[in-house]
C-alpha cells in the first residue's frame, strides 16, 4: 500500500464500540512480530523506543533517532505504523508542522502529540495546544491522535471533576484538526462511557494488556487501546528472569 492508502485504511480502523487493539512496538524486531501476529497497523511508544536506546522518556530521544527507528519500522512491515511523536519536539506550534512535516516524511501514517510539554505536569494553554494540532494538520495529512494529559497527571479521585474541561478541550482539539483523542489514565469506566459519548472524534484509551478489557472498553465507546510501555516492560521482566536462571545472585 501507499502512504496515502496506509492513512485511509488506518483510519478505518477506529470505530467506536469495535477498539483497534495496539500491541506497540519499539524496533524493527518487535514491528515484525506483531505483524506476523496478525496485527492490522502498528504504533510505537516513546517510553519503549526510549528505554530501547538507552534513554528516558520526554523527549530525551533525539529527534533524529526517533525518526530513523520510525523510518527502519515503516520499511521492514507492509502497515499503517503510527509515531509516537510525545510533544512534538517543540512548543511553538510552527516548529511543531516543521517537525511533523519531517515525522510524515518517514511514511508513518499518525502521531500522537501531546498537551504538554516534556517534563511539565501542567497541560498547556487550550489555545495553544489547539493552535499546535491546527499548524501539524497544515503540515501532513496523517492521523493526529491528540493526547489529553490531564487525567495522567491527576490522581483518579480528581478525574470526575477535571472531565467537562476534559471535554470541552477534546472538542476544540477535534474542531482544531484531530482525527482522535487520546485520554491515558482514565480508567474509570463511567466516566470513560461518557467521555466517549461526548467526545466528536475516536477515543483512545490505554492498557498494558489490552486483551483483558476490549470488551469493556467496548461497551463504553472506546474505539483504540493502546499498551503503552507495557510490552516492552513484560518482555524485559521475561529477560531478566531467563537471565537470573542463568546467572543465580552470588
Amino acid at each position: 500500500m501507499s502512504q496515502t492508502e496506509k492513512i485511509a485504511a488506518f483510519k478505518a480502523l477506529h470505530k467506536p464500540g469495535d477498539p483497534l487493539a495496539l500491541i506497540n512496538i519499539w524496533d524493527v524486531g518487535t514491528a515484525k512480530a506483531v505483524a506476523d501476529a496478525g496485527a492490522p497497523a502498528l504504533a510505537t511508544a516513546s517510553w519503549s523506543c526510549a528505554a530501547a536506546h538507552g534513554f528516558a522518556d520526554d523527549e530525551s530521544l533525539p529527534m533524529a533517532l526517533a525518526l530513523a527507528n520510525a523510518r527502519r519500522i515503516v520499511a521492514a512491515v507492509d502497515l499503517p505504523v503510527s509515531l509516537d511523536f510525545e510533544g512534538g519536539y517543540a512548543t511553538e506550534p510552527e516548529a511543531v508542522a516543521d517537525h511533523v512535516a519531517e515525522a510524515a516524511k518517514t511514511g508513518i501514517v499518525g502521531i500522537n502529540l501531546e498537551d504538554r510539554r516534556p517534563g511539565h505536569a501542567q497541560p498547556l494553554p487550550a489555545e495553544l495546544a489547539s493552535a499546535r494540532i491546527r499548524t501539524a494538520r497544515k503540515a501532513a495529512p496523517i492521523f493526529i491522535n491528540a493526547r489529553l494529559d490531564a487525567f495522567l497527571a491527576a490522581d483518579a479521585a480528581a478525574h470526575e471533576s477535571l472531565l467537562d474541561e476534559a471535554i470541552a478541550r477534546a472538542r476544540a482539539f477535534v474542531e482544531a484538526g484531530a482525527d482522535g483523542i487520546f485520554v491515558p489514565a482514565l480508567a474509570d469506566l463511567g466516566l470513560l462511557a461518557r467521555f466517549c459519548a461526548a467526545c466528536p472524534a475516536p477515543v483512545n484509551v490505554m492498557a498494558g494488556s489490552p486483551a483483558s478489557k476490549i470488551e469493556a472498553f467496548a461497551a463504553a465507546g472506546v474505539a483504540r487501546v493502546s499498551s503503552g510501555p507495557g510490552p516492552y516492560r513484560a518482555l524485559t521482566a521475561g529477560l531478566n528472569e531467563m537471565a537470573q536462571a542463568i546467572y543465580p545472585a552470588r
